[in-house]
């Protein structure tokens, strides 16, 4: 019986053992992040291109070293931009006018962990994508309309001040209250002599 025994606490020593290790094994896979669920969903038939493609995952992801590739069945690349990472969701944008039929996504991110994972899945789009609006071009000033003369320089515009010119001769005004002194003076003198003069004819006649 001891030998009967013995080999049964063996054997369940022995498959304890064994179910440790695959436990083991299996805890550490279980615990990567792992994605959920893609928008749109692999396989899906879409009416024309989305704007965006995107995957949830069961934990964050991070930030650095996420790419997404989406391309048609000719190999044309419509990922625009770069990966955006909100909590659980790494989404893509897509060029505008994307053509009609298949494409495929593959997308590669790092896990909360720092482990790389990566996937892919498809979806088809039955018509085209709208194209994207082109910007309007810039508005050119019109020209003068001919024989029109431009302003010329020290002409005043509208809502502007102009200096004041500096005067052809910036040197001082001419007196002339000292030229009408000296007539005066010269005058004053004259008659002083011709009344003297007279004087001295009268004094000489006596």
């Amino acid at each position: 019986m001891r030998p009967i025994r013995r080999q049964i606490l063996s054997l369940g020593l022995g498959f304890l053992v064994f179910a440790a290790a695959v436990l083991g094994l299996a805890g550490p896979a279980a615990a990567h992040d792992a994605a959920e669920s893609s928008s749109p969903s692999p396989g899906a038939s879409l009416a024309a291109p989305p704007e965006q493609v995107s995957v949830t995952f069961n934990k964050n992801p991070l930030g650095i070293g996420a790419a997404f590739s989406v391309k048609d069945t000719s190999g044309t690349e419509w990922a625009d931009g770069p990966v955006k990472i909100v909590d659980k969701v790494a989404s893509q944008k897509l060029r505008a006018g994307g053509p009609a039929g298949e494409y495929t996504v593959a997308w590669r991110v790092v896990s909360s962990d720092s482990h790389p994972i990566e996937g892919t899945f498809g979806f088809t789009a039955a018509a085209a994508g709208p194209v994207a609006p082109q910007a309007a071009p810039a508005t050119v000033p019109a020209a003068p309309a001919p024989g029109a003369s431009a302003p010329a320089i020290g002409t005043a515009q509208p809502g502007t001040t102009m200096e004041p010119a500096e005067p052809v001769d910036a040197s001082e005004p001419f007196q002339w209250s000292i030229v009408i002194f000296a007539v005066v003076a010269v005058g004053l003198l004259a008659a002083l002599a011709v009344l003297a003069r007279r004087r001295l004819t009268a004094a000489s006649d006596e």
